[in-house]
């Protein structure tokens, strides 16, 4: 039994994936396949609420679903009770660097920060008046201050390069809570979010004469886990997607400084250096795998990401690696995920649907048909068509899918108006669906 689909999620889901981005809502409206992997990610996500780590690389092409895949895992680490931070690398956001790409990077992830209640991000505010008002009712039982209580939840950032000057900020905001001086509250949360860019400013603002600056990035990760457990929450989830341009940077050394990073990470997650922290990364497969300017030019990494051998020789999957390669939809999952896609269109009323399922069927047949085996890999021009196919559709209710399937382009990504063009030729042929013999071998 599909469930029905809201009006927003509707909407949201079709143009972000006309757009080719991940929609916000109603993921689990379309999601398909891939059952093995999500259930080694939610091993990985019980352990770290439980109070382990995890570090997960999610290699896949352009268009494959890898940015799909990493938001269902964030919604699901949502769920179950941990925070997530995420943000997508560029030339401008690094892990390492001395021209602010690290500290924008940062920036961007606590921009990002999610709880289950603010799924969208900004949700810093929200954890830091969680924590305090936890302390204050633990204070309360106490019969002690909620500035001692918080005090002595912090003290293990101290153990942390950077914690002082973070638990010294948090107290601040606290003082402004207290006092409602919403000017100090905001000048926290700027010197939290990375905001400042010189001692001066934070010095004037806070009197703290330091910041988070390119230096701190990783550091402060750390100090983020830590914060919301102390809040109540299980764990931090940390994900970073785009990683290709780490392999698109041109200087080896400032290359091999951002793997250096990555590096770090890694060795301290797999020790369990710090509990109720992940890690999970996304990148292409010559990020990973070239040995020029991927990952694998960096040996110490290439060491530890190499491909469970015993799996490769048997050709089968090993979920549990660090490394974990998104398999291609089969034609069955395609095929589910063209009749979830044919729901939400029609806002979850069979009645409303504008194609039958041998259209279906005929559709996925085109597609192979254009660009062969890879649309296996690469759903996400075979989805936007099918998108732009059923708006022509909906808008022009005269035509019949059958006359115009075979005309659609599904190289690349198609906007509607190109298929709306498509009108004009199509109408003037006078194709049955007994002509489309192109679909006769097409099995599910």
């Amino acid at each position: 039994m599909k469930r029905p689909i809201k009006p927003k999620e509707r909407e949201t889901i079709i143009q972000s994936l006309k757009s080719g981005v991940v929609p916000r809502l109603g993921l689990q409206h379309i999601q398909v396949g891939r059952s093995e992997e999500l259930k080694s990610f939610i091993k990985d996500i019980n352990t770290i609420s439980e109070g382990g780590t995890a570090f997960r690389f999610v290699i896949g092409e352009y268009g494959s679903g890898k940015t799909f895949f990493l938001s269902l895992v964030r919604s699901i680490a949502l769920e179950k009770g941990l925070v997530t931070m995420h943000a997508d690398l560029s030339p401008s956001k690094r892990l390492h660097g001395s021209d602010g790409q690290p500290r924008m990077l940062l920036s961007e992830m606590v921009d990002n920060l999610s709880t289950r209640t603010k799924p969208d991000g900004n949700a810093l505010q929200n954890i830091l008046e969680r924590f305090i008002s936890n302390a204050r009712e633990e204070a309360s039982a106490k019969g002690a201050s909620t500035y001692d209580v918080i005090s002595e939840k912090l003290n293990e950032l101290n153990d942390y390069t950077g914690g002082y000057n973070f638990i010294a900020v948090i107290k601040k905001y606290l003082e402004g809570y207290e006092s409602g001086n919403h000017d100090l509250m905001n000048s926290a949360l700027k010197w939290l979010k990375a905001g400042y860019t010189t001692k001066t400013d934070a010095y004037r603002d806070l009197d703290i004469r330091e910041y988070i600056d390119d230096s701190s990035f990783y550091n402060t990760l750390k100090l983020y886990s830590v914060l919301v457990r102390k809040a109540g929450y299980k764990g931090l989830l940390i994900c970073m997607d785009e990683m290709v341009n780490l392999y698109k940077i041109p200087n080896s050394v400032s290359r091999k400084a951002n793997y250096e990073e990555i590096l770090s990470m890694l060795n301290n997650t797999l020790q369990g250096t710090f509990p109720n922290i992940g890690f999970v990364l996304g990148g292409t497969p010559e990020f990973l795998t070239d040995n020029i300017r991927g990952l694998y030019s960096y040996e110490a990494l290439k060491s530890r990401l190499l491909e469970n051998s015993f799996s490769k020789q048997l050709g089968v999957t090993d979920y549990n690696s660090i490394v974990l390669r998104l398999s291609n939809l089969t034609k069955e999952e395609l095929y589910l995920l063209l009749t979830n896609l044919r729901h939400v269109f029609a806002s979850g009323k069979e009645e409303n649907y504008l194609i039958p399922d041998e259209g279906l069927i005929a559709f996925l047949s085109h597609c192979a048909n254009k660009i062969g085996e890879s649309y296996f890999k690469t759903p996400r021009t075979t989805i936007k068509s099918f998108l732009d196919l059923l708006s022509v559709l909906e808008q022009y209710p005269d035509y019949k899918w059958n006359n115009i399937i075979s005309s659609v382009d599904v190289q690349k990504d198609v906007e509607a108006s190109q298929v709306e063009n498509i009108l004009k030729t199509s109408a003037s042929k006078k194709q049955s669906s007994a002509d489309n013999d192109e679909f006769a071998n097409f099995s599910l």
